[in-house]
């Protein structure tokens, strides 16, 4: 899908016949699928690279490569056996201790697939399109705008960031491109989804004023367990991997995969709560909170991890809902009656958790009510038509479907499903709620300013120093 060979960008190609000086804007709404498809056939191939091709980095490739118009460009990894997809060559203590955390690889590429260990030598390839990036969270923000400055697209991993700032400057960023960008938050993809978003605000089950998710997962006794720093593996850059962090010795229980548990790199709120956050926020067509307030801590697992094995955070919204989320890593089973999340409105009561199913429940009259019933109750799970797809054409996985959206945008330049803002507004609800915890105070919030109004510590932790040479700012 190249302009002019592989030697003019499609970025300088609209500068060039004078598209973009026309005040056509390659942003959110953009051009329209007529226009672009002038510029280049509909059908061409968008070749996309992955820089990030371990666990979830995988799945999300091979969903692109199931496109007939996708291509896979190039491959980057800080550790060399992904590169090469050679599960031969992975270190036998990684096969042992996170197995099934490991990617199979093996892929078939009937082109040949540019491989690099730094991202920035990937981004000079002016052959590339577009880029998925499924790094550690503290790479998303520098990797993302790096690729807008080198005229990529990109699709990004949630959460947005490590840092309040970082979500903005990565908006900033783009506004200052031609490019156009989405966040796999997965489950808006879910078509199911997106029909209870227009019910739920439209009154389905009435005024909601409380939802809320959960995470839950018995890591005991052992957790990630307990080790001492040692050298990496040989064909692991570590120094990379930590990037703008500060530096520290390796731990086979930081990389790869358990980084998940230490704060410095991320946590659970924003591993999986910004995924139950982000829908509430969806569904309840709320900007952000007004108010956080987190407690929990370190109560039974006694291992590494720098984060609580049990919490809970309270959210409240202007517009009069309490929302929250709680993480436990030291029990299990359900924390609703149906599925993991749950919006009571006054009328009915909504249980969901999987993409494509959901259950309404009626509520019941309280003191001094006599109405019988205010709505009928639902129990609804979406068909499969076959070859895994709805029977409204939709993939069954959600996540399918924002791989084929995002490259549909690609081609005409409109917003994909899931914008930066987006990303950013939700996953701002995962670092207030950690940020409450580590200040062990209740927040005000201004949205606008995007600034705690009563702790001048809390504002601190919106943001954290880059390890030189690895700047922000210059975005900011």
């Amino acid at each position: 899908m190249n302009i002019k060979g592989n030697k003019t960008t499609r970025r300088e190609f609209l500068v060039k016949t004078g598209l973009a000086t026309a005040g056509v804007s390659m942003g959110a709404t953009s051009m329209s699928a007529m226009n672009y498809k002038r510029i280049m056939g509909s059908n061409d191939k968008v070749r996309v690279a992955f820089i990030g091709v371990g666990n979830r980095g995988t799945q999300v490739m091979h969903e692109f490569m199931n496109e007939p118009d996708c291509e896979v460009a190039a491959l980057c990894d800080v550790y060399e056996p992904y590169i090469t997809r050679d599960r031969s060559k992975v270190h036998p203590r990684y096969i042992k201790e996170i197995n099934s955390w490991i990617p199979r690889m093996g892929e078939h590429f009937p082109n040949k697939v540019g491989r690099y260990a730094d991202y920035r030598k990937l981004l000079d390839d002016r052959t590339i399109d577009a880029v998925y990036i499924g790094t550690q969270d503290h790479w998303h923000a520098l990797q993302t705008i790096d690729s807008f400055k080198a005229g990529k697209d990109v699709f990004v991993e949630k959460p947005l960031g490590k840092s309040v700032q970082e979500g903005r400057a990565m908006i900033n960023a783009l506004n200052n491109s031609n490019q156009i960008a989405g966040v796999c938050l997965n489950r808006r993809g879910a078509t199911t989804y997106q029909r209870l978003s227009r019910e739920v605000q439209e009154g389905k089950i009435g005024k909601v004023t409380f939802a809320s998710g959960c995470h839950v997962s018995n890591m005991f006794p052992l957790g990630i367990g307990r080790m001492k720093p040692e050298d990496p593996p040989k064909d692991l850059n570590w120094d990379m991997w930590l990037g703008p962090k500060p530096f520290r010795p390796y731990q086979y229980n930081i990389a790869p995969y358990r980084f998940r548990w230490w704060e410095e790199y991320d946590n659970q709120v924003l591993n999986n709560g910004v995924h139950s956050l982000d829908l509430i926020r969806w569904l309840l067509d709320e900007k952000a909170p007004k108010a956080v307030t987190t407690l929990g801590g370190k109560y039974l697992i006694d291992d590494d991890r720098t984060i609580p094995d049990t919490m809970q955070t309270i959210f409240e919204f202007p517009s009069g809902a309490l929302v929250t989320f709680t993480m436990l890593e030291a029990s299990s089973g359900r924390f609703s009656p149906y599925g993991m999340l749950e919006f009571r409105g006054n009328k009915g009561t909504l249980y969901t958790g999987g993409a494509n199913d959901y259950k309404i429940v009626p509520t019941t009259r309280g003191q001094f009510q006599t109405w019988d019933s205010l709505m009928e109750g639902e129990d609804y799970t979406a068909q499969v038509a076959g070859e895994g797809k709805l029977f409204d054409g939709s993939y069954a996985n959600p996540g399918a479907n924002l791989v084929r959206n995002f490259l549909d945008c690609v081609k005409s330049r409109k917003s994909p499903m899931v914008s930066l803002e987006d990303g950013h507004l939700s996953t701002n609800m995962a670092h207030l709620a950690t940020i409450s915890l580590q200040v062990n105070q209740k927040l005000d919030w201004d949205a606008e300013r995007e600034v705690v109004t009563n702790s001048t510590e809390a504002n601190r932790y919106l943001h954290y120093e880059y390890r030189k040479p690895w700047k922000l700012q210059d975005v900011m």
